[in-house]
């Protein structure tokens, strides 16, 4: 009966107490973040009525549908070794798509054995080619590490 009672103690314990940290299960949303594209007319903050989206990340162009009455959107961006994402945006279906190539530096960082590396984007910044609905790209945060903060702003 004593070595029953000890035996017992030791379950409890050992149940009570855990081995792992509470941070191997990723719970917290770390991970690769996409970047938070805002949208300006006449210098303010604006509902677009539809907007329509495309990111080529490295394996084709992926289509990520049309947004309606919306005043942002969130991009995925390339998780290979590339220094750039290539994003196409339309507002009507008339127009042909804007691209908007952002350039980035890559600075993978080890988070948990969980959630294992997650990927920063750093020195981020844009290029318009051939402007339609959209005019022009402004620069936001230059750095991604999660999905708060506005990344580019489009002007239209």
């Amino acid at each position: 009966m004593k070595y029953f009672k000890f035996i017992i103690f030791i379950f409890v314990l050992s149940t009570v107490i855990s081995c792992g940290g509470d941070n191997d299960i990723c719970d917290n949303g770390e991970g690769t973040p996409r970047m938070k594209i805002t949208f300006k007319r006449d210098n303010k903050i604006s509902v677009v009525d539809s907007i329509k989206v495309s990111a080529d990340l490295g394996t084709g162009i992926i289509d990520l549908g049309w947004k309606l009455k919306v005043d942002s959107v969130f991009v995925p961006l390339r998780v290979d070794d590339s220094p750039f994402t290539d994003i196409y945006v339309q507002t009507t279906t008339e127009e042909d798509p804007t691209k908007v190539r952002v350039n980035y530096t890559t600075k993978s960082i080890y988070v948990s054995p969980g959630c294992g590396v997650k990927r920063n984007y750093e020195n981020v910044n844009s290029v318009l080619s051939a402007p339609n609905s959209l005019k022009s790209v402004e620069q936001g945060q230059n750095f991604i590490e999660n999905e708060d903060k506005t990344n580019l702003f489009f002007n239209f």
